[in-house]
């Protein structure tokens, strides 16, 4: 009677253990089934799609979508490689290395955050009054670095019409000339700039052109307040109404943009300090913290 009876029970479990068995299996070909198939693989580690949500947006055209997507699966690629490199060639401090992803979390957060903020509060309206004050206190800040000239500058193909008449259009002042010749310039010219009142670069208002190969430079603006000279291709016409020479100090209107981005940067850093003094100054009102 013992025998058969644990004979049966013996049975019974041979039974219920492939059942088990049968169950695990079928559990694991269906997990193989919906796993989707993976972007890339570096080793043992894999790029899935779902990974990649986010990285293309909605308003994306097909060909920058793919682009940008292809670049994010190489850099995975590339920070995989290195990485799985990296641990067979050091012994890595897992917990310290734990600790600075944390930091860098951390980080992330309160830079996205202030950098909302910032956004949010920035004003980045700037006065004429404001970028004077800038400028004047800080005047030795502002020296050249080239030389510039404040006047008229027109690139005109040799062949353009009636190309002998702008001498006389360039140098006018007579409020008929000046429109005409800034007429004739949108029509025919390859580059100009007929804002008297605007500062440019010298150099670069004569780069590709002969007067590119003049020896000095300072001693022909000295020389000259009006330039005109030809190559096979175009002919270059300069009226010049002042110039500054490079180690002097810059005109406030030629630094005005960049005295004004000066400004702006600067709330922005006041902005962030002051963010973070009022959390502190809150959280301590609130006894929201304690060091012990």
């Amino acid at each position: 009677m013992n025998s058969w009876f644990n004979k049966a029970v013996l049975i019974l479990l041979v039974a219920l253990i492939s059942s088990c068995d049968l169950i695990k299996m079928k559990e694991d070909v269906v997990a193989e089934e919906t796993m989707p198939e993976p972007v890339a693989r570096v080793g043992d580690q894999f790029l899935y799609p779902d990974d990649l949500e986010g990285i293309a947006t909605a308003g994306m055209t097909s060909e920058d979508s793919t682009e940008r997507t292809m670049r994010f699966v190489n850099n995975w690629v590339r920070k995989q490689i290195l990485i799985q490199e990296a641990a067979t060639k050091i012994e890595f401090d897992e917990a310290e290395i734990e600790r600075k992803i944390l930091d860098y979390r951390f980080s992330l957060m309160g830079y996205e955050y202030q950098s909302y903020y910032i956004n949010q509060n920035l004003d980045k309206e700037v006065s004429d009054a404001e970028i004077e004050e800038y400028y004047k206190e800080n005047i030795d800040n502002f020296l050249l670095k080239q030389n510039i000239i404040r006047g008229k500058f027109i690139k005109l193909p040799v062949g353009a019409p009636k190309i002998d008449k702008v001498k006389n259009l360039i140098n006018s002042k007579k409020q008929d000339k000046i429109e005409e010749l800034n007429s004739y310039a949108l029509s025919f010219a390859a580059t100009y700039q007929l804002n008297d009142s605007v500062w440019m670069v010298f150099d670069e208002v004569i780069k590709n052109s002969p007067l590119a190969e003049i020896p000095n430079k300072i001693q022909y603006l000295q020389n000259n307040k009006y330039i005109e000279t030809s190559d096979l291709q175009f002919r270059y016409f300069i009226k010049i109404e002042e110039y500054r020479i490079s180690d002097n100090t810059s005109p406030l209107e030629f630094v005005k943009e960049d005295i004004k981005n000066i400004i702006i940067n600067k709330r922005k850093v006041q902005l962030a300090q002051q963010l973070e003094e009022d959390l502190y100054e809150r959280a301590k009102t609130n006894k929201e913290f304690e060091i012990y």
